[in-house]
């Protein structure tokens, strides 16, 4: 089962990132205030990065990395930055 990392970009220009093996049902959650405490009161959501592991602790591995990173280098790697 694969893994997927991704990165939503808040309607207040936040960045938020999480992991899940069923993307459209976590982007539901998230647009009906299931999804995370942080995107409660964010949405709607534009997915502007996922990457796909292989394995739940690789994917919480690039997760923490993500989340590790400045602003400046998520806009980076995202490509618009």
């Amino acid at each position: 089962m694969a893994w997927t990392v991704y990165i939503l970009e808040c309607t207040d220009n936040s960045l938020y990132t999480g992991i899940t093996v069923d993307l459209a049902r976590r982007l539901e959650a998230h647009s009906i205030g299931k999804g995370a405490k942080y995107t409660k009161h964010r949405g709607p959501f534009t997915v502007v990065l996922t990457e796909l592991q292989d394995t739940r602790g690789q994917a919480l591995k690039r997760e923490a990395a993500i989340k590790a990173m400045t602003r400046e280098e998520k806009l980076g790697l995202i490509g618009t930055g």
